[in-house]
């Protein structure tokens, strides 16, 4: 099974994961968890360790991240190297919802791993624009 797997600092990666499922559904193959103001780096390590521990060698995931190089990524692929996993992960940061839902929508729709990737980097670019508009004062009424 693939999984889509969010970490981040504060209750980002709960709270995408909250908005995500209110786009795809509630599913077994997303999972999240957070590094928490309160919580040691270890601690967290220990979070995500049994978070993953129902995960099979054979399994892959798609792990997203808020920052690279962060507490939660660095500690997440400890963990996941630990589980002899790194060969079947993709590790992507910066995440965002559009990338989020993509990832989950998308995951088994590729057996090509770059594809897949480009497409999830692609969506998450894209949902970063600027919406401008421009002030019609013949409207104004006041």
């Amino acid at each position: 099974m693939r999984y889509v797997i969010m970490v981040s600092h504060g209750e980002f990666a709960p709270g995408l994961h909250s908005a995500v499922k209110m786009m795809t559904g509630s599913r077994d193959d997303v999972l999240s968890t957070s590094l928490r103001e309160d919580m040691s780096a270890d601690e967290f390590a220990e979070n995500f360790r049994k978070l993953v521990e129902p995960l099979n060698t054979d399994d892959s995931v798609i792990l997203l991240a808020d920052i690279l190089s962060g507490s939660p990524f660095t500690n997440a692929l400890a963990v996941l190297d630990e589980k002899g996993m790194m060969a079947n992960t993709l590790v992507l940061a910066g995440m965002n919802m559009p990338m989020a839902i993509t990832a989950v929508l998308m995951k088994d729709n590729f057996d090509d791993l770059n594809v897949l990737k480009e497409t999830i980097l692609s969506e998450g670019r894209a949902g970063m624009t600027e919406f401008s508009t421009t002030a019609d004062d013949a409207d104004d009424d006041i």
